[in-house]
Parts: structure tokens; sequence; C-alpha cells
């Protein structure tokens, strides 16, 4: 049975259902005690000391020990409060987390789950606030999904705690005010599906997150106009979705990328790629890309507006492959 539930709340359950499940999981980060963030809200008063555990400021610190504690038996999810903060964690994470298991010869699991709160800009957030750094974890080869609705907050939760391999679940801070349908049993959404959100014929937008819902709106606004977008959502970033998505580039023959992470070596980039390579012949354009600048995100919500992928960009980008 579904109701209506705001992305945070998704995830929330997620967590309350996974760890009500399975006496292995618990979950390690700053201020967890607390109850401060609403995702993690209530985790403590249930499960209590051993379960839910606070941790000193030092995210190299509690990503390392988390390696430690999935290697011993242990399946753990990992709070990082902004997405930006993974990175002073990154030796333990590609260098320990994503390697480990292939140096240990598969006679170890690594069950962590890393859960990064407030990914992407919009609003103000400024240089440290405002990354949405996913491409460096599929540099690193660290499975990696990127929800876009509620419903897929709370599966694509569920499935990552119960992989074996370290995943990473980058939870887009424009889509936090959303609310939608959420089935009360704990579903597992499989790694490696995308969805077409809105089917098309004459274009294909693959985004991700807001940026999926914003191309939606804009399909939505172009039908009158007799162009037919399609919206495909990858969700999962690593393994990614090639057959569906050449599917849909072969059915529309025409391709705009509209992510908000960096342009050079991003994931736009990725997808741009694998299309040409895939679906050379049903190109009937050139492939065009919508994302943010490669430079630091301002403060000024007008200066960030100009290193941003809007939707002004997306429809230029659109109408420029159907010219």
């Amino acid at each position: 049975m579904s109701r209506a539930l705001n992305y945070v709340d998704a995830i929330r359950e997620a967590l309350f259902q996974a760890m009500e499940a399975d006496p292995s999981v618990f979950m390690i980060g700053e201020n967890m005690r607390a109850g401060i963030r609403p995702e993690s809200r209530g985790l403590y008063q249930q499960f209590g000391d051993d379960r839910v555990i606070d941790m000193p400021i030092s995210e190299a610190a509690f990503t390392g020990f988390a390696t430690g504690a999935a290697l011993a038996g242990g399946r753990v999810i990992v709070e990082f409060q902004v997405s930006s903060l993974i990175y002073p964690a990154f030796d333990q994470l590609v260098n320990q987390a994503a390697k480990l298991p292939y140096m240990l010869g598969g006679q170890r699991f690594l069950p962590v789950t890393y859960l990064i709160m407030g990914a992407g800009a919009g609003g103000g957030r400024a240089g440290q606030h405002s990354d949405n750094p996913y491409p460096y974890f599929l540099h690193a080869g660290i499975k990696s999904v990127f929800p876009t609705t509620p419903a897929d907050a709370k599966s694509l939760m569920l499935a990552a705690i119960a992989e074996d391999d370290p995943v990473a679940v980058f939870a887009p801070v424009g889509v936090y005010g959303t609310k939608g349908p959420v089935p009360e049993e704990p579903v597992l959404a499989p790694l490696g599906r995308g969805v077409v959100r809105r089917p098309g014929a004459d274009v294909t937008v693959v985004a991700g997150g807001p940026h999926a819902l914003q191309a939606v709106a804009l399909a939505e606004n172009l039908k009158d106009e007799g162009i037919s977008v399609e919206v495909w959502d990858p969700l999962s970033l690593l393994p990614l979705d090639k057959a569906g998505l050449e599917a849909s580039v072969n059915k529309t023959g025409r391709l705009v990328i509209f992510d908000d992470s960096n342009r050079t070596c991003g994931f736009a980039a990725e997808i741009a790629g694998l299309a040409a390579e895939r679906c050379f012949h049903a190109l009937k354009a050139p492939i065009k890309r919508v994302t943010r600048a490669d430079v630091v995100i301002p403060y000024s919500a007008p200066i960030e507006t100009e290193v941003l992928a809007t939707v002004d960009r997306l429809e230029a980008a659109v109408r420029a492959v159907m010219g």
C-alpha cells in the first residue's frame, strides 16, 4: 500500500526498516543521537548505543572505521551531512573501500552504504556546500545511485544497504521538499536499471534528481509546439542501465544530457560517449550537454545561475537538436 511521504522521510523509513530487519545493520555519523537531522531522527531512541553511533568530526576516521567494521561482519551505513565532506575521506573511500574486496581476492565482503546528503547546487549554498561529486565515485568504481522521487529514495536506499559491495547514495538537496507515493512495505529497486520518466518520440533528455523533474515540466510545455521529449532517468549511475539508454536514444535519434556535475570528465561526458559509440547510426543531430561550468560555485544567486545547468539552457539545447 502506498501513501505520500516527502523525500527525506522516505529515506528515514528505509533506515528504520533495514535496521529492524537485520541486527547487523548499524549507522554512524555526526550528531546522530541528538536527532538534529530529519533522516536519522528517532533511530537512536529505537536502536540504542550499539547501533546508532556518534562519531568525532573526522570523516577520514569514521569512514575508515566503517571499512573495518564491514570486513568484520557488520553492515554499515555512513552518513555524510554535506556532499563535500567526502573529500577528507578519499583515501579511505578510493584507496581502501573500493579496492580491498579485489585485493583480498573476494574473501571478504564490504557492505558499506555511504548516505551523502545535500548533493548538488542551488539556492546560494556557495563553494563548499554545492558539489555533486558522484563522478569521483564512478571513476573509483564505487556503485552509486541518485534517487529522484521519494519512492526511489526508499527503494534504492534499501537496495544499497542490502548490497555486499560499497554503495554511495547521493540525496540531492533539490528534491528534499518533494512528496509522492511510497509503498509501506520494504521494496528494493534493482541497481543498474533506469526509468523513462516521460515517454517521447523526438529527443531524449537524460537527467536525474531535480533535473529530471525540471525536464519533465519542460517537456510538458514543449508538447504544445509539437516537440515530443522523452525524459530518461538513470537512477543508478554505476552500474548504469546502458541498454535502457540505448533504447531511448535509438528511438528518438536525438540526445541532450542535463546534469548538475562539471562538464569536463563529468557524468554527461560519459553518457555522450556511450551514446556516440552505441547509437551512432540512429543519431539525427549532434549530442548536446547542459552541465555546470568547471568553476567553484559562487554564493551570489545571479552569478550562480550563470554557471549552473538551467532549464533555459536545456530548452535551448532541445530546440537546437530539433532544428
